[in-house]
């Protein structure tokens, strides 16, 4: 049986102190200029006269007046540009009342520079993480606390020791998995606790997450797909890090994002046969094996098209690009990030759909105790 609220308070305590330490754990690559200050200022006009229409996109500079609010510049009015390039995902146009974000190079009390960044969307993000904070905490109760400090954790392992360690040259594969064990661990023994079915859950996950690293493997080869599918490659190469074996990331990054998937399935098998045996400690393992299978058909079957969708959604401007031209479906399927696509999607299903039996044969043979 899942322990008690009591009981789980000090792993609680344990995964928020290595939430802190991860926080101030330095990444090892350096930060920008600490003498630039990064500030909140409202756009109270632009001059749009540089800016020239081509088609559906924009090219040239736009002039913004601007005015600091808060800090040490607060109420000061700075010019800046503001250079759109013809591409719609990358450029920003303001307008009068728009908030940006801005760096500013300031001597004396007076802005020498000033930098425009984006339009500034801290604020947002920060209400919209607490309406989903409130929400959780509102439904799942201590529950909802555990699952929003497993959010917490998952967020700083990635930043400060996945990415960083990828730029490293550490080899992406290995690493994903180590990575994965780490949150895996986590977030199952968090929200069912430290007994069996944290560890069914835990150990049918790393299976499936173990088969999809091989099945990445084995057909990222076949399917001849490079890792520079994966957005802004180039750019990373560009920057100093040529070193970095791009492929190897793109297949780790499959099982990764795969991985979630995989300890739902995991998580909702474990406790159902968990529910199970506590309701009928009589139950034989073959039946419990049995009723965990039952479950994972269930929920594998709308699992994998969960994962069909998250994954296409990206590529909706693409394919509707491809039917408007009339461009044939077989030429479709060959295109590389198509199949790198396709290749993202089929791998990470295959590891879900391995899940559930995996989970289904633990429970059995570590919730019955005969």
């Amino acid at each position: 049986m899942p322990y008690s609220r009591n009981t789980d308070k000090p792993f609680v305590l344990v995964i928020a102190i290595l939430c802190i330490l991860l926080y101030f754990l330095p990444t090892g690559f350096p930060t920008q200029d600490d003498d630039y200050i990064r500030s909140k200022a409202r756009v109270t006009a632009v001059d749009n006269q540089a800016i020239h229409q081509r088609g559906v996109v924009q090219t040239g500079v736009q002039a913004v007046t601007l005015q600091v609010v808060g800090g040490e510049f607060a109420g000061q009015e700075i010019q800046a540009t503001n250079t759109l390039f013809g591409k719609l995902e990358l450029d920003k146009v303001f307008q009068p009342g728009d908030t940006a974000l801005v760096v500013i190079k300031g001597q004396d009390g007076r802005i020498i520079a000033a930098n425009l960044i984006d339009h500034y969307r801290v604020d947002k993000e920060m209400l919209l993480f607490g309406l989903f904070i409130l929400v959780l905490f509102w439904f799942a109760r201590w529950t909802g606390v555990k699952a929003v400090l497993s959010f917490v954790f998952t967020i700083l392992v990635l930043w400060k020791v996945l990415w960083p360690l990828f730029l490293k040259g550490w080899d992406p594969i290995i690493l994903s998995l180590l990575v994965i064990c780490v949150i895996v661990g986590c977030v199952t023994f968090l929200v069912t606790g430290l007994g069996r079915t944290g560890l069914v859950s835990f150990l049918g996950t790393m299976c499936g997450a173990i088969a999809a690293c091989l099945l990445a493997i084995l057909f990222g080869q076949l399917f001849k797909v490079h890792g520079a599918v994966i957005p802004f490659a180039e750019t990373l190469l560009h920057v100093g890090f040529s070193h970095l074996d791009l492929t190897k990331i793109f297949l780790a990054g499959i099982f990764v994002a795969s991985s979630g998937a995989m300890m739902d399935v995991a998580v909702d098998i474990a406790v159902a046969v968990t529910e199970l045996v506590d309701k009928n400690p009589s139950i034989t393992r073959k039946a419990a094996v049995a009723s965990g299978m039952n479950v994972g058909r269930a929920v594998v079957g709308t699992m994998t098209t969960t994962l069909l969708l998250a994954y296409s959604g990206s590529f909706t401007a693409l394919m509707m690009v491809f039917m408007a031209q009339g461009t044939p479906v077989i030429n479709i399927l060959n295109l590389t990030y198509i199949a790198a696509e396709i290749l993202h999607t089929l791998v990470g299903s295959f590891g879900v759909v391995l899940v559930a039996p995996f989970t289904a044969w633990l429970a059995g043979w570590l919730l019955i105790r005969q």
